[in-house]
């Protein structure tokens, strides 16, 4: 029981508390690049929670089974980056033949998920905060969901100020920065749940 409820607060916490692009800055380019419209935004969240929970896993089982096992965890890094590579080709690939109204939408911005450092972030994370490979895919997966939280808020917003009387001094980035800065601060208002 008690495994259940450290899962369910590494849930709430990873999402909403400790937020990856609201609370800890990552991820930030797809973040502000890809927020235009709601259907862009929650196709590049779903893609992130893929890649980001699927990573998750083999990381985590690679470091133990393989880094640990050999004595070259320094190598992390290197290895992370190269799964992540990986598991973004296998996404770029599905999309292009799946989706591929999607694929063109998302751009240049998929193959950023490659440099996304939210997605090097988490595989990270879970290696120094030493968790076992279900609570890291755990803490992946609900990583990413707050990702697509908050990139698919920020689209929902943003659409919405295309309508609004804006002064030119503001228009664009500058309102862009200004309301994701607004929502870091409304989201720093969940770290009393836990």
């Amino acid at each position: 029981m008690d495994n259940v409820k450290e899962l369910l607060v590494i849930l709430i916490s990873s999402s909403l508390v400790s937020n990856v692009v609201l609370s800890q800055f990552l991820g930030l380019c797809p973040f502000l690049g890809v927020s235009r419209k709601i259907k862009t935004a929650a196709g590049m969240g779903t893609a992130v929670i893929f890649v980001i929970t699927l990573a998750s896993a083999v990381a985590g089982v690679i470091y133990k089974y393989v880094l640990q096992a050999f004595g070259i965890e320094y190598l992390q890094t290197i290895v992370f980056i190269l799964v992540i590579a990986a598991l973004v080709q296998f996404v770029e690939m599905f999309l292009r033949k799946a989706m591929p109204s999607l694929y063109e939408a998302l751009g240049v911005y998929l193959p950023l998920i490659t440099t996304n450092c939210a997605v090097l972030g988490v595989a990270i994370s879970n290696v120094q905060k030493e968790y076992d490979i279900l609570t890291g895919v755990v803490n992946g997966f609900a990583t990413s969901a707050g990702f697509t939280i908050s990139i698919v808020i920020l689209a929902g917003l943003r659409e919405k100020m295309e309508y609004n009387d804006v002064p030119e001094s503001f228009k664009g980035m500058p309102t862009v920065l200004l309301t994701a800065g607004l929502m870091a601060i409304a989201f720093c208002g969940f770290s009393g749940l836990l």
